[in-house]
């Protein structure tokens, strides 16, 4: 199954909501259940500094599932930002060179 890179930007309320959480695992608990139900598999997350709060890992079976991802979770109000980045193994693009006359 493909990978991609899901970064997130927080909305403005959902500071206040982690702050209530003493794991700080919101990330997970919110977007784990997304990318299950859309059959991929969330690998790991992290919070980040910059444009977007966190980063995540994640492993889905097709464009279209990351796609249904992204926009399910765009729609639920916790975040604010959503961008979802197709991956390429090194592998793979070895390979995307070498097709290169």
């Amino acid at each position: 199954m493909p990978y991609y890179l899901l970064q997130s930007g927080y909305a403005p309320d959902a500071w206040g909501r982690m702050k209530k959480d003493p794991t700080i695992t919101m990330c997970f608990r919110s977007i784990q259940p997304v990318v299950e139900r859309h059959g991929g598999k969330l690998h790991n997350a992290w919070l980040s500094f910059g444009e977007f709060d966190s980063v995540c890992i994640t492993e889905m079976p097709d464009h279209k599932s990351a796609v249904a991802v992204s926009m399910e979770l765009s729609n639920g109000g916790l975040f604010k930002a959503v961008k979802t980045t197709p991956l390429v193994s090194v592998d793979e693009g070895r390979e995307a060179l070498d097709s290169i006359p």
